[in-house]
């Protein structure tokens, strides 16, 4: 139900539509015109702002009371002929919960506020009778605050998960209060304040209410690659590494250019140890402008000995599982079947792709204090903290899959033993001497053998994310404090029930650029 403007200033609520002609201003006649819709997505409300006016901003304040406490980032009409009209996704909402909410609108002309807004949001839908049995669409979360005194880093917790409901968005007390269903390894927000998600033989970007704004096939990039001259092509899914063509992470460059982890696959014939032939499994990386094209590329083959195979064997042979961007234009890429991060040559896109170094057992650094034990194994999300020269601070999250002990012993494939644990640790790489320092880790006490993530959070604290700790069945993750003894700040248990696990999970200021929710 809409309502233009007419003799009554009021507002209407029905089957959580709301729409409103506005009260916030002495002149009535140029007030804009609002309402309030549900979308596809029943945690996310379309708030509609509509004005004659030129350079129409807004932004919407909303919360549980009059209030609010949250606010959407702004947004702008643009230049358009006739009425300007701004929507805006408002997300951010528990499930059936009735939410207040406003907009505060500008342009050229003046300013405004509107009416309180009152919006329900709908129930979490339920799995469809096709999903097997045991099947989890939305996991039970928990939350505990062990550490009196000690508060945690503001913001919500997106998740990477391995169910139906692949990524979600969850407040820091528990509740989910944004979620995006289908395959996604993993869910990155995008400045534009959309999200990039890997969904297998896709990449898409999707906006608050899951729709799909851009969808990349790997179809689409065999073809740019061989218009190109590129001697590869991604293949369809090979059932390794996810199986999936596109896999585990993807970039999102400030010139717009997506960067994607992709899998390829070559055979070869007696290699030692494999009689016959045998199809390898590697990875490339594939530097895709807007329109498509495939403006770089890059492949294992080219760079590494397919040979070297050291914990896992082949066929799967680097399972490469994250990427980052380094502040002089080149990538990080991390291999967990070698235990390496390599730094390559990308120069924001005229690099040779030759490998700049190494680092991890057998690379190009050596460790101060030489204990093997103390590099990182089958390690995911390296994460830049901070840049300086030669000097890169990088957090990992050490699985500690093959770790190699000083008297050369290792973590076996069937745990537990004592070479067998996980950590959230933070590395000195020296480009100038190839020395790598460990200057800080966290032993939670168990082992995960899959997943994981670490970040810096704004207060200086440490969180990861483990995707399958040994003490529990499901995922946990922790923000502790960065000191010599840390303290644990806020945790997260994620249950398992029907396979599920946070393949990352990391602090977010809020669900919208350049806003951070305090509460």
């Amino acid at each position: 139900m809409r309502i233009e403007r007419g003799a009554l200033c009021t507002s209407v609520v029905f089957l959580a539509i709301v729409a409103s002609v506005g009260c916030g201003s002495n002149n009535v006649a140029a007030d804009p015109i609002t309402s309030v819709n549900p979308t596809a997505n029943p945690l996310v409300a379309q708030y509609g702002i509509s004005h004659y006016d030129s350079g129409l901003t807004a932004w919407v304040e909303f919360g549980t009371d009059t209030s609010y406490g949250r606010q959407t980032s702004d947004m702008s009409s643009g230049k358009t002929v006739g009425r300007k009209v701004v929507n805006i996704l408002v997300a951010g909402m528990k499930a059936q919960t009735t939410y207040h909410m406003r907009a505060h609108v500008t342009w050229s002309g003046g300013s405004w506020v509107d009416q309180d807004q009152a919006f329900t949001t709908g129930a979490l839908p339920s799995l469809p009778s096709s999903y097997p049995a045991g099947s989890v669409e939305f996991p039970a979360i928990s939350v505990q605050t062990p550490t009196p005194g000690l508060s945690p880093s503001p913001g919500v917790e997106l998740l990477s998960l391995t169910s139906a409901a692949q990524s979600l968005a969850v407040d820091l007390q528990g509740n989910i209060i944004w979620f995006c269903q289908g395959n996604a390894e993993p869910i990155k927000p995008m400045q534009n304040g959309h999200f990039i998600i890997v969904r297998g033989t896709d990449i898409q970007e999707v906006d608050l209410a899951c729709n799909v704004v851009r969808n990349v096939t790997y179809p689409q990039i065999n073809q740019s690659l061989q218009a190109n001259g590129y001697d590869f092509q991604i293949p369809a899914p090979l059932g390794l590494n996810g199986g999936n063509p596109f896999h585990h992470d993807v970039l999102v460059l400030p010139n717009g250019h997506w960067i994607a982890l992709s899998q390829i696959a070559k055979s070869f014939t007696d290699l030692p140890g494999y009689p016959g032939t045998t199809q390898v499994a590697g990875d490339a990386l594939v530097d895709i402008d807007p329109s498509g094209t495939v403006a770089w590329a890059w492949s294992s083959f080219d760079h590494l000995d397919v040979n070297r195979h050291p914990y896992f064997g082949l066929p799967d042979w680097t399972h490469s599982n994250a990427l980052v961007y380094t502040p002089e234009g080149n990538l990080l890429l991390s291999m967990r079947n070698q235990s390496w991060v390599l730094k390559i040559d990308y120069a924001n896109g005229t690099g040779s792709g030759n490998i700049l170094w190494k680092v991890g057992e057998d690379g190009d650094f050596t460790l101060f204090g030489e204990d093997p034990s103390q590099w990182f194994y089958a390690q995911h999300y390296p994460n830049i903290l901070s840049a300086d020269g030669s000097q890169t601070m990088l957090a990992v999250y050490d699985d500690g899959n093959a770790r190699v002990a000083a008297d050369g012993s290792s973590c076996p494939p069937a745990p537990p033993a004592p070479t067998c644990y996980s950590r959230a640790t933070i590395f000195q790489i020296d480009e100038s001497t190839n020395f790598a320092t460990l200057e800080w880790q966290y032993l939670p006490g168990f082992f995960s053998f899959w997943g994981g993530s670490v970040n810096l959070l704004d207060n200086n604290d440490i969180e990861f994310d483990s995707s399958s700790p040994s003490n529990y069945v499901g995922s946990t993750i922790m923000e502790v404090t960065q000191t010599g003894s840390p303290q644990i700040v806020w945790q997260m248990n994620i249950a398992g029930a029907g396979g599920v696990g946070a393949y990352r999970g990391y602090r977010i200021p809020s669900l919208y650029p350049g806003v951070t929710w305090k509460q």
